[in-house]
């Protein structure tokens, strides 16, 4: 199997009219955490285009969203490195829950393959709910090899890993309703709480800008809960 970018975006020729009838978003990727505010909680929570997925106790003190892009190295650097000791020191304690939304970056072929890899952590998590962060981490973790000018065979390959057969993984990246919710998850989180580079994080509603080191979480968590110093 040898398909190019290109191919893929022709493989997911709705995507260019979608994201048209969309609009553009002015996005930059983030190498810096600077705090911007804060929005509303409620409305932060309420239901979008596709259903959060809950990682940790649901009933947790501290909501922490991040917003990323598959193909962004920044994400995938705080996907590496922070996000295990965030997710050991408050995710799998109880003090925070964490909710994953795709904001996928680029245009044309790039926009395509982004979307593509977020449609099949979708997909994986259809056949078990566990599947989806699991995917989220593989797909950031070997970056390097998918997102490249033949990026069909090793995400195919991911999809295998997953569960998935060449038949699904055909289905999954050809879904345009899943593609569109996912670009309607992209301008949600744009035109309603002003995410326009990744990673972009809420913490309990303060937006905060960047690959945040674990020590900025302990700050932001603290400040959330009222336990500063």
């Amino acid at each position: 199997m040898s398909i190019t970018r290109r191919k893929l975006c022709q493989h997911t020729a709705s995507l260019a009219l979608t994201a048209a009838v969309a609009g553009s978003v002015p996005f930059s990727f983030a190498n810096a955490a600077e705090p911007q505010g804060s929005v509303s909680e409620a409305e932060l929570m309420k239901p979008g285009s596709l259903p959060d997925r809950v990682m940790g106790d649901a009933n947790a003190p501290v909501t922490i969203i991040e917003y990323a892009s598959s193909t962004c190295p920044h994400c995938a650097h705080f996907a590496e490195l922070t996000f295990p000791e965030l997710k050991k020191k408050y995710i799998d304690t109880g003090k925070a829950k964490y909710i994953f939304r795709e904001f996928p970056l680029g245009t044309g072929d790039d926009l395509a393959l982004a979307v593509a890899a977020f449609a099949l952590a979708r997909c994986a998590g259809e056949l078990d709910s566990g599947k989806y962060y699991a995917m989220i981490d593989t797909l950031f973790a070997q970056q390097q090899r998918w997102a490249v000018q033949q990026p069909i065979p090793p995400l195919l390959a991911i999809a295998k890993q997953a569960g998935m057969t060449e038949q699904s993984f055909e289905a999954c990246i050809d879904n345009t309703k899943l593609q569109k919710d996912i670009l309607a998850s992209r301008d949600r989180g744009y035109e309603k709480f002003g995410v326009n580079s990744t990673p972009t994080f809420f913490i309990n509603g303060k937006r905060y800008v960047g690959a945040l080191p674990i020590t900025d979480f302990d700050k932001a968590i603290a400040d959330a809960t009222g336990q500063k110093g």
